[in-house]
Order: structure tokens, then C-alpha cells, then sequence
């Protein structure tokens, strides 16, 4: 057997990042590629008929393609020095559930898939769980065409180049899919906390992104007095601030601005413009919405005493989601009563969740972290991930 380890040391040197640790890998970069060619390398190894559908999403089927399928996947994508697991290790345990499944000698009775999301971290193009979105026409086609990298380049022209000409929603690839199981690894110490290697998925807290815009006067840092100034990195910085004040008061909530790009970005240079992306999750939207409420207002307020002027713009939102209680309840007893575990990180299987059957299976992270060169999970966590997957899909494919 190759077993989902292995296949994680074979792609241990694709996309490191040497600046910030970890990895870094972005859809249809030279790394992002890479590992799709090792995807649809290994798929053949397996016997499985592997293609991309309209969306640079990858399938692999085993058997003929067909409705009501059984898929199982996750993405290959990363945020900007992530861990090696946050994607990568639901595809090769996928891998590894089916060459277990295959010398056994099973055979799937249905339909099956093993998938490949695009963009699932949403680093290159902002949208988190592009790949699926567009799939199940949860973004319009024109929309997600717009999207632009830091590079300026938008995701239609990239997406053309890598011989994508015609994204968006693709009812037929939808239509195939009767459930859709998605394991992941762990993003908190829940299972560690609970002394297990295995939970199934709950629910996942309601989440969305936000582009904070503050726009002031460019000018020298060394000639300009304070008094003469309208610096937008002051209001910036007070949506920072805000943002931590606006979670800490709605329990359970949790609000961050982790990306700040000043123009033209200076050290000796008084921005002109400063963006901010503001991530917010909590239980209930009523929460989510306060919190960005609170932090437009903070912002605005900052931005008049300074003469400049400031925006707020939702880029994507996503409610609670419940994964499919029968789905999830027969999995749990079918691996003996494992626990059930929601989530504050967002996945495909959460926005395939409108529209088919899904569940979760998150494997033991050590640490916790995740989103961070940090991120990992202990072999026999992983070990036990793929015994999880091989008799759930006995079970259900």
C-alpha cells in the first residue's frame, strides 16, 4: 500500500514558501500545477478516469461516470504559508482509501469520485471555495470572470489560459452527485481535547469577508507636518482594532483582519489608499452582521477626523451551515460512535451542503493550528482517517 503518508512526501517540496514557511500554493500556479499532475499521475496509477469539468475542478472516476455518485475529495490549494495538510490531506487519503478498497477487491455499486476543488482557500482570486461556487452557480459566471490576483490578472484570463472558457454553473456535474464526504484535517484541538482520532463534522459557524477601503492623500513621510496629513493607514488601523474589541463582546465569535495592502506601500511614503479584508465568523448572523457594523462605523469615524474617505464590501458570505444529520449520524455509528464536532472554518462541502447530502471527517491536528506552517497531524490520526473513509465508503458506495 502507498497510504495517504506516503503520497504527502511525495508532493513535501512542492510550493514551500522560504519567506514565510510553510506553503504556498495558488490555483494554476507552477506549484498548484504541479500538483495537479501528480493528482491525475495517481489517479491513473489507480485505473481512474480523471478530467477537469468546465470550473478546473478535477474528477476521477472509478468506474463509469453517472448519477447519484459517491464523491470523496478536498483541494490542493493553500493560503499563503499554510501547512502541508489543510487540503492535501482529504485528497490522499482519498487516494489511499481507494488502493486500500481495491486490494481488498471491493468495487463501488454506484457511482464514484474522487474530486479536486479549485480554490478552495479563495489566496489568489479572494473568493473562498471558488471551485465549488461556481459548480453549483453559488457565484454568477461574470463575477467570478472579474476577480482579479495581486498581479492584476483576472481570474477569466487566467482561467482561459489554463483552456477554461466557459466557467460557471454545470448543472450536469452537479446532478452526478448524490452525497459528498470531505475529510479534512482538523482545524482546532477539539479532537485533541477529546483524546480522539477521528470526529465527524456538525455544522460549520456562519462566515464571510469583507473589503475595507480607505482612501487619503499621498505625500512625502520626511516634508509633510502631522497637521497637513489625510494618512488612511490611521482609520485602517482603527479597523483593526475594532474588529478584536467587536468579537470579544458576542461570545463565541471570532473576527480578523489579516491582510493590509497600502498604496503604493513605502516605507518613506504616506499612503494614498489602504485596503483592509476583514474575515468574520459567529453563531449566528445576527452576530456576523453586528460585527461588521461596528467595525464600518469605527472606520468611518476614523476616516473624517483624518479628511479621508473609507468603503465597506461584502466579497462573500456564507450562513450556518448543518451537514446532512442522516448523512452525518450513520457515518458516526458506522465508525462506532465517534464524535461530532461543528466548525469555524469554511469548505466545499460546505456550499455543496445546499444542494446534496454532505458530511465531514476531521482527523486529530496535535497543535491545533492551522493556516500556518504549524499546521499537522499525527500519523496514526492519519492512519485512522483513512480507515474512517475506506469503511464509509464500504458502508455507503
Amino acid at each position: 500500500m502507498t497510504g495517504a503518508l506516503a503520497l504527502l512526501r511525495e508532493i513535501d517540496d512542492v510550493g514551500r514558501d522560504l519567506r514565510r514557511g510553510g506553503y504556498s500554493r495558488h490555483v494554476f500556479d507552477d506549484a498548484e500545477r504541479t500538483l495537479r499532475e501528480w493528482f491525475i499521475e495517481r489517479t491513473q496509477r489507480l485505473g481512474l478516469d480523471v478530467a477537469p469539468d468546465r470550473n478546473g475542478n478535477l474528477w476521477a472516476w472509478w468506474g463509469e461516470p453517472g448519477p447519484d455518485a459517491f464523491v470523496t475529495g478536498s483541494h490542493l490549494d493553500s493560503v499563503p504559508g499554510g501547512g502541508a495538510h489543510d487540503g492535501p490531506l482529504g485528497v490522499a487519503s482519498a487516494l489511499a482509501a481507494v488502493e486500500e478498497l481495491q486490494a481488498r477487491g471491493f468495487t463501488p455499486t454506484r457511482p464514484f469520485a474522487v474530486v479536486v476543488f479549485a480554490e478552495e482557500e479563495g489566496s489568489r482570486f479572494g473568493i473562498a471555495c471558488l471551485g465549488s461556487r461556481l459548480l453549483s452557480g453559488a457565484i454568477p459566471a461574470e463575477r467570478a470572470a472579474g476577480l482579479t490576483d495581486a498581479a492584476g490578472r483576472s481570474f477569466g484570463d487566467v482561467a482561459a489560459a489554463a483552456g477554461l472558457t466557459d466557467v460557471g454553473g454545470d448543472r450536469e456535474a452537479l446532478a452526478r452527485i448524490g452525497l459528498f464526504v470531505e475529510l479534512h484535517v482538523e482545524q482546532g484541538k477539539g479532537l485533541v481535547d477529546l483524546d480522539a482520532p477521528v470526529a465527524v463534522g456538525a455544522s460549520i459557524l456562519e462566515h464571510g469577508r469583507w473589503r475595507i477601503d480607505v482612501r487619503g492623500k499621498g505625500d512625502h513621510a520626511g516634508t509633510t507636518a502631522l497637521g497637513d496629513r489625510r494618512d488612511p493607514m490611521l482609520p485602517a488601523a482603527s479597523a483593526v482594532l475594532a474588529t478584536r474589541r467587536a468579537a470579544a463582546r458576542r461570545t463565541g465569535s471570532r473576527a480578523t483582519i489579516g491582510r493590509l495592502e497600502p498604496v503604493p506601500g513605502g516605507t518613506n511614503v504616506i499612503a494614498s489608499r489602504v485596503s483592509a479584508w476583514l474575515d468574520v465568523r459567529a453563531d449566528t448572523e445576527r452576530d456576523t452582521r453586528d460585527i461588521v457594523a461596528e467595525v464600518a462605523q469605527a472606520v468611518a469615524e476614523a476616516a473624517r477626523e483624518e479628511g479621508c474617505e473609507s468603503s465597506v464590501v461584502e466579497e462573500s458570505y456564507s450562513g450556518e451551515v448543518r451537514f446532512d444529520p442522516q448523512l452525518r449520524d450513520r457515518i458516526a455509528a458506522t465508525l462506532g460512535g465517534v464524535p461530532v464536532l461543528p466548525t469555524g472554518a469554511g469548505h466545499d462541502a460546505g456550499v455543496l451542503a445546499a444542494h446534496v447530502p454532505t458530511a465531514m471527517l476531521f482527523v486529530r491536528n496535535p497543535s491545533g493550528v492551522s493556516h500556518a506552517p504549524d499546521e499537522g497531524a499525527d500519523d496514526a490520526a492519519v492512519d485512522a482517517g483513512v480507515a474512517a473513509l475506506v469503511r464509509t465508503i464500504e458502508d455507503l458506495a
